[in-house]
């Protein structure tokens, strides 16, 4: 096991360093770059100083190094659009994230599981019906769609605020998260009901397969009622594929919500790196994406590690 968990900690590693290496290559190499939106319109000499002020005169492997002896420390660099270090905005910006994603998550799992239960075990009526068209209709729905409605709704009703996270940041402190509980729903929806709808499939599937087996057969003949047998027995053993597809959602969810907080005004990681690639912030732009491809990989190594605990097969790579 200790070996299955060194080896997927050094992939992770290796997916943060390629992800954040090519997003700081990749917005070196195209036309242009942050002075060129910081100074527009101004004298050539006076963008060319800035340049060599944040070293953007300095070769592509010089650059890079000297990023990359940064960033092994935590340490990213300036961002020119906020005049702050990327590492403080990183910080606020993953914590905003992390509320958002963990919310959607709870609300996904309860609204998943719970739903899949139902489906397994109730395949004819109306009750079973709704689910299954349910969990189509939100697979079906892109995030920006999903998104959209929402915020149209919790607009036109005037219900719940339809974006942003805070509408008074200068209250007490439980006014303040009595403001965030309302501004939350929109976007946790958005997130939570397209992964409820998978959750909702997977465990349906799962549980179903199981309650013909004859574990379960020689469960109800020693008089076992059947809520019981299904609960105590046949769940927690359909819970391994879900587990294994929740700790990739956690990833997917951290690093991969930025649709949503854009549609949504949530100040989040999302955000960020839209602003970033808009104003050209070279550090801030590698900054973004290497705390997503940490996200990514912290949730994809929980997933393995779970699948591996439940399933030796995996970690002895058969």
């Amino acid at each position: 096991m200790l070996i299955f968990c060194a080896r997927r900690i050094l992939l992770a590693l290796l997916l943060v360093w390629a992800v954040a290496s090519a997003a700081f290559v990749l917005i070196h190499v195209a036309p242009g770059d942050e002075t060129l939106v910081d100074f527009w319109g101004q004298a050539p000499e006076v963008r060319e100083a800035a340049r060599r002020r944040l070293g953007l005169d300095q070769p592509l492997a010089v650059q890079y190094g000297r990023w990359l002896s940064g960033a092994v420390r935590l340490e990213f660099g300036p961002s020119s659009l906020y005049s702050r270090p990327v590492g403080a905005l990183l910080r606020e910006r993953v914590i905003n994230t992390a509320i958002l994603a963990t919310t959607a998550l709870i609300l996904a799992a309860v609204l998943g599981i719970v739903g899949g239960l139902y489906a397994a075990t109730h395949t004819h009526g109306p009750g079973a019906w709704l689910a299954r068209t349910a969990s189509v209709v939100f697979l079906s729905t892109p995030p920006l769609l999903g998104s959209l409605l929402l915020v149209l709704v919790a607009a036109r009703t005037g219900w719940l605020p339809p974006g942003g996270m805070s509408s008074d940041a200068g209250a007490a402190w439980w006014a303040r998260w009595a403001d965030l509980a309302l501004h939350l729903p929109v976007p946790a929806l958005a997130l939570a009901l397209p992964l409820a709808a998978t959750l909702e499939r997977v465990q349906a599937e799962s549980l179903g397969g199981l309650l013909g087996q004859p574990f379960m057969n020689a469960t109800r003949a020693r008089g076992v009622r059947e809520r019981d047998a299904v609960l105590r027995h046949a769940w927690p053993v359909s819970l391994g594929p879900v587990l294994g597809l929740y700790g990739l959602m956690i990833g997917t969810l951290f690093s991969g919500s930025f649709v949503v907080e854009v549609v949504t005004a949530w100040p989040g990681l999302g955000r960020l790196m839209v602003d970033a690639l808009r104003a050209r912030d070279l550090f801030l732009v590698a900054g973004t994406a290497a705390a997503g491809a940490a996200c990514l990989a912290v949730g994809t190594l929980l997933g393995d590690l779970v699948q591996a605990g439940l399933d030796p097969r995996i970690r002895e790579g058969r």
